[in-house]
């Protein structure tokens, strides 16, 4: 038998490292080469690994939620002639290394795997693994003066190590001695998601499943005694004395489980974009200009194109023709699309139009772009931009969809905003802001009647764009939404 170990690739460019958020595999699988096992998350999207070899899951090496450097082993798999069953002489020196206890001992093998404690593999090539963040449970007792990020951990719940060893299988952060703060509880992941909806400590939960697993009746149960009134364990000794003669109002916790602060871990592309937003707030001088116009002729055409039978299965949204029409007045005023090459003090004039669409997704906002937008026909573009939104949705973004673009479309009418003032997207000139279409008293020829009206704002770097030039980009975007035929006649 052969034991082979996958290490985190780099999935992208110059990436240092990535989350696993979810194992498709388990200790004992058969894997084929080419096989998905993980999904990762890195600073810019989430990926699936495959294995690039067959054999059977020695063992996953670190857990679900963890951040793993690239080059790192994530996981180890038997192949050759052995892959097919555990190796007896083997398991001794792994059971030597196990949590001793009666539970332990009665727990057979399953046929055809090895118990190992997962991290401690028969492989000592592994590199030292990046230490864990304490549950708030284990927290040090510097931390006990401020509201801890979780909810009231519930007194009688203490954390129990011995449900991992009874299944025989259980996670480390690098510590040998078993210690609570080094496992993590087991549950499936809809109790987990229903354990973190309710801000609920797993590690604070006494399991009933069979094998010392977390239940759903767990972690309601443990929610209700948290709700239950009660002082935070964690407050200083004084607090029952204070509580009890300051009005009730000014003392009520502000959420339903009774934490009065929430701290969220920044990271993955939330962590990225934060660290984008800020390098380009203050890279590059922002300019912001405005300006309302009356999208009624638009709005019009958005539904005969609907109605269009050669246009049939596509997407027809307002979106679409404001791209088109910023794709437009790019071509009537080519120095926009252009960047700014620091390091040689150039501009790069682009002949090419990536197009970037600014997408709220759950794991953060990222930007997608339409490669070669510029040369698409209209049902081109519906396509590009349905497909862009399908996969964001779905958290398939690649790597490669988010890098190259030149300018950016943010449609922030969406959530019923006028208007804003958009940060750029790093490496890019212009970034434009679409406010909500309503409808609103507008003169029109001399009368003032109801039409759909909207107002744009456009970013722009003003070492690339000056006034004029970005004056005259946003008033052809507007002229072309005021009056859709030039759609034709400026094409």
């Amino acid at each position: 038998m052969t034991i082979r170990e996958f290490k985190m690739p780099d999935v992208g460019e110059g990436l240092t490292e990535a989350e696993i958020l979810k194992w498709y595999v388990q200790p004992g699988d058969t894997v084929t080469d080419g096989q998905v096992v993980c999904e990762v998350e890195t600073a810019k999207a989430a990926v699936e690994l495959p294995i690039p070899f067959d054999g059977v899951v020695h063992a996953l090496l670190f857990e679900e939620g963890v951040t793993v450097d690239v080059g790192q082993v994530i996981i180890s798999v038997e192949t050759g002639a052995g892959a097919s069953g555990g190796d007896a002489a083997e398991a001794p020196a792994v059971a030597a290394a196990a949590p001793a206890g009666p539970e332990a001992a009665e727990e057979p093998a399953p046929e055809g795997r090895q118990p190992v404690l997962v991290g401690y593999g028969v492989s000592q090539a592994s590199s030292k693994r990046r230490p864990r963040k304490a549950p708030a449970a284990a927290v040090a007792a510097p931390v006990a003066a401020v509201p801890a990020p979780a909810a009231p951990v519930v007194p009688a719940a203490p954390v129990v190590p011995a449900p991992a060893a009874q299944n025989g299988t259980a996670y480390a952060n690098g510590s040998a001695n078993g210690v609570a703060t080094g496992e993590r509880p087991l549950a499936k992941p809809p109790v987990r998601k229903l354990a973190k909806d309710l801000g609920i400590d797993l590690a604070s939960v006494v399991p009933t499943g069979d094998g010392g697993v977390v239940t759903r009746e767990d972690v309601h149960a443990a929610a209700a005694a948290a709700l239950a009134p009660q002082a935070p364990v964690q407050a200083p000794a004084e607090a029952p004395a204070v509580a009890a003669s300051v009005p009730a109002p000014a003392a009520a916790p502000v959420s339903e489980t009774g934490a009065r602060e929430t701290r969220i871990p920044v990271k993955g592309v939330r962590k990225v974009t934060a660290q984008a937003m800020v390098g380009s707030a203050f890279t590059a001088p922002h300019v912001t200009e405005f300006i309302t116009l009356d999208v009624t002729r638009t709005m019009k055409l958005v539904q005969e194109l609907k109605e269009d039978p050669d246009l049939a299965g596509l997407r027809i949204n307002p979106l679409l023709l404001i791209s088109k029409a910023v794709l437009i007045a790019v071509r009537r005023n080519p120095e926009v699309n252009a960047s700014w090459d620091e390091a040689a003090q150039e501009i790069v004039l682009k002949h090419y139009v990536n197009l970037g669409i600014a997408a709220a997704t759950p794991r953060g906002l990222i930007v997608p772009n339409i490669k070669d937008a510029h040369a698409k026909s209209l049902a081109e573009l519906s396509t590009g931009l349905s497909e862009l939104v399908a996969t964001a949705r779905e958290g398939k973004t690649s790597p490669a969809d988010m890098q190259n673009g030149t300018l950016t479309i943010t449609n922030v009418g969406v959530f019923g905003v006028d208007t804003g003032t958009p940060i750029l997207n790093p490496g890019e000139s212009a970034i434009l802001a679409v406010g909500a279409i309503k409808l609103q008293p507008w003169v029109h020829k001399g009368k003032v009647k109801p039409r759909q009206v909207t107002t744009l704002a456009l970013s722009f770097d003003h070492r690339l764009i000056d006034g004029e030039l970005g004056s005259k980009f946003l008033a052809d975007i507007a002229a072309v939404l005021e009056h859709p035929r030039r759609l034709i006649t400026w094409s």
